[in-house]
């Protein structure tokens, strides 16, 4: 199918063919009929991948603190090739989308296939999107009058957070698409509007809905004049600009106590005295409204109680359609512009152009019959799948790590790429073109039953961890699992009754640390002794928002689980004897930060008798290397610093080894995966060790809340 993607690196935007996103559970998948371009928002997205590096610093100066954090932590190549892959990535583009209900997952509410609905999809012939982000469409309400629901609920959000009465004189700056269906839907709400905007044509529009006009030449006083001397009630900055003048000039504008609320973006210097004397209020609206960017309400379909929350983004939603259906929101002015989607490209060249454009429509066709087939898979080599390739791969996931580390390394060791599979299929179609694969797809249940491919590589959502393992088992094939294996004892428990019945299948976790170099030339120094050992492992974290989907305990099994079974891992590697024993311990409460659980000390006791703690924080600085490990063993001392120095004391024949960039061992980890499938050798790490220590990392996770 055909979507509309922008290339961050150089923001070149282009129609692509990818595949189509397949029925999921709480969303919706939906056959686009309109969509509509936001200008003001999609021209800043154009705008910034068009600007060059320095410029792109420049906007994001957050950014640049991360790189250079990072830079000192990992060195110059780790740093080079994350800042690269994040520039390497094609983005979907839109978010005003209107079409007919294709299917419905499990948890779709009240919505029916052929239903019209508006949503927050993109600019694709389908699109998959949560339900709590559709509303149903009334009878009367036209597909393009829909597209402008969106943006329409952003002006309601706006208005909301302004909370004006009737009667009350309120200044609209910037008369954009969301500036405008602000001033209809204030005067609507019984408010006196007065529009200032710099383009004589927008000023005509918010004429022709009733508001007032300013010079802009002289704002302040055709406010004062429009104010009657008093102050305006409010002001809703609906502006694009980097200068803070629109917040100063509306502070100026208003009257004591006033309100501002900025909908769209402007310089935040603001001043001191213009808040001070008239006690102003100024708030930042967010989006569609309450639920925007809250996992648990759109990604997890959980609506707030309507008693409590009565307007959610979906309840914005309904509130514009409902006035759409009533004739009180007149579109029609705004549209500038119409293209077919496969001309989407045109149509930017419109918006980041110097031709006039407000609204600006991608059409797609009308009848489903009438468009081109649409598929979940598409091929991009056409060479054929022999019926069975032990060493040919399904990668289920290509996020930033999967396309990183694990698809450069499965190619480097020899391994057929067949298919990449992932829900939106972006980012599968992507890792497909970049690394060589034959098909890029949407659809896992194919993928996992294709018999063409002998190996399934698992790079998802830790939740999703044991289901798809437990499926590609059951398919046949070979596993190679990015931690962790999965979250739950239950699961654990399934998983290894699956393995008991099939011993032939190899199963990896990427408990890669254990082959790194470093940590190879370690386990040769230690095997030449046979005291118990003492393992003290740092690990700086980091911070990560509590919101954050791997500190749920749920879908990512907090960081104990998500990430602190590699270093368990590698201290049970070290010391070659089974866990026998292992506590937590977290520190008290930081009232400064909130509790998540990802900062604790582990301690492991191993049948040798050998200690081990893993010193697990959260609360340090990113400046500092991550990872440390000290070993203390028959009064000799191995010191591991970053993957990158290895230092030792007391060892007659060795006392350094230090690497010119970080190596942490996913190379030979996936190598000496593929070798063992090659030669039917056993996994390189044995079926018993990663249970026993996907058993303890559940345990101690546990143990922690």
């Amino acid at each position: 199918m055909k979507q509309v993607l922008q290339h961050l690196r150089d923001g070149q935007t282009v129609v692509d063919e990818i595949p189509s996103p397949s029925p999921a559970a709480g969303r919706l998948l939906i056959r686009s009929r309109v969509s509509l371009i936001s200008a003001g928002t999609e021209r800043m997205l154009i705008d910034f991948g068009r600007a060059g590096l320095v410029n792109k610093a420049r906007q994001q100066p957050e950014r640049v603190h991360q790189v250079l954090e990072k830079l000192r932590s990992d060195g110059l190549g780790p740093t080079v090739e994350a800042v690269r892959a994040k520039l390497d990535r094609a983005v979907p583009l839109g978010y005003c989308n209107v079409g007919t209900v294709i299917g419905t997952g499990a948890g779709s509410g009240a919505f029916a296939t052929a239903d019209r609905v508006v949503s927050n999809g993109p600019h694709g012939e389908m699109v998959s999107v949560p339900v709590n982000l559709c509303a149903p469409i009334p009878d009367g309400v036209s597909d393009e009058t829909a597209s402008f629901t969106v943006l329409g609920a952003i002006a309601l959000q706006a208005i909301r957070l302004v909370a004006p009465t009737l009667g009350e004189a309120v200044v609209v700056t910037g008369l954009g698409l969301v500036g405008l269906m602000a001033v209809q839907l204030l005067r609507s709400h019984g408010c006196r509007v007065l529009g200032i905007d710099p383009d004589p044509a927008r000023v005509a529009l918010a004429r022709g809905f009733g508001a007032e006009a300013a010079d802009l030449a002289e704002p302040l006083a055709a406010a004062r004049a429009f104010s009657r001397g008093r102050g305006v009630d409010a002001v809703i900055i609906a502006a694009a600009t980097a200068s803070s003048e629109p917040v100063h000039q509306a502070a100026l504008m208003c009257r004591k106590r006033g309100r501002i609320v900025l909908v769209g973006t402007a310089g935040l210097e603001l001043s001191r005295a213009d808040f001070f004397e008239k006690e102003l209020t100024f708030q930042v609206s967010c989006s569609y409204g309450p639920g925007r960017y809250d996992p648990d309400y759109e990604e997890g379909g959980n609506d707030y109680p309507f008693g409590f929350v009565r307007w959610t983004e979906q309840r914005n939603f309904e509130a514009v359609l409902d006035m759409m259906a009533e004739g009180r929101i007149d579109v029609a002015p705004l549209i500038s512009h119409r293209f077919p989607v496969a001309e989407a490209e045109a149509a930017y060249r419109v918006v980041g152009g110097s031709e006039p454009s407000l609204g600006v429509l991608l059409q797609y066709p009308a009848e489903p019959d009438a468009m081109r087939p649409v598929s979940p898979t598409v091929v991009l080599r056409e060479t054929p799948a022999p019926d069975c390739d032990a060493l040919s791969v399904a990668f289920i996931g290509a996020g930033n790590y999967a396309t990183r580390v694990l698809m450069p390394a499965f190619r480097r060791a020899g391994a057929r790429l067949d298919t990449v599979v992932t829900q939106n299929g972006v980012t599968a179609m992507a890792g497909a073109r970049k690394f060589g694969f034959r098909r890029a797809s949407t659809d896992v249940e194919s993928a996992l039953a294709d018999p063409a491919a002998g190996i399934a590589v698992i790079a998802t959502r830790h939740d999703s961890h044991a289901g798809l393992l437990l499926a590609a088992l059951v398919a046949g094939k070979h596993v190679f699992v990015e931690k962790p294996l999965c979250l739950t004892r239950s699961d654990l428990q399934r998983i290894e009754q699956a393995l008991a019945a099939r011993p032939a299948q190899r199963l990896m976790v990427g408990f890669n640390r254990r082959f790194a170099p470093q940590v190879v030339r370690m386990k040769e120094l230690l095997g030449t002794l046979r005291s118990p050992k003492v393992f003290a492992m740092v690990v700086n974290a980091g911070a990560i928002a509590a919101d954050h989907w791997t500190q749920d305990r749920t879908i990512g099994g907090g960081r104990i689980l998500g990430e602190g079974c590699h270093h368990i891992d590698l201290l049970r590697h070290l010391a070659g004897s089974a866990i026998v024993g292992h506590s937590a311990v977290a520190p008290g409460r930081d009232p400064a930060s909130p509790a998540t659980g990802d900062t604790a000390i582990l301690t492991l006791s191993f049948a040798d008798g050998s200690l081990g703690t893993i010193h697990y924080l959260a609360n340090g600085h990113r400046g500092f290397p991550k990872e440390r490990l000290e070993v203390f063993c028959a009064g000799r001392v191995l010191q591991l610093d970053n993957f990158i120095r290895l230092r030792g004391w007391g060892w007659r024949d060795f006392r350094s080894m230090n690497l010119w960039r970080q190596d942490k061992g996913a190379d030979a980890c996936v190598a000496r995966f593929l070798d063992a499938i090659r030669s039917g050798a056993p996994t390189p790490v044995a079926r018993e060790e990663i249970i026993e220590v996907s058993s303890a990392a559940i345990a101690l996770a546990d143990a922690l809340g």
